[in-house]
């Protein structure tokens, strides 16, 4: 009998914790994301302005 039948499975790494667990995904979110919402936020105050007679 081998012994590579005794050895469990290796356990799958979470989705959750492979992203926390990688530094430059989490500079990207952090970057981009207030950048996306700052940008909205402007166009949704440019477009409430109301326009001159």
């Amino acid at each position: 009998m081998s012994e590579d039948t005794n050895l469990p499975k290796p356990e799958r790494i979470p989705f959750f914790q492979r992203m926390l667990d990688n530094p430059f995904l989490l500079l990207f979110i952090g970057v981009a994301m207030p950048t996306v919402f700052y940008t909205l936020w402007g166009v949704m105050e440019v477009a409430t302005i109301p326009i001159a007679k």
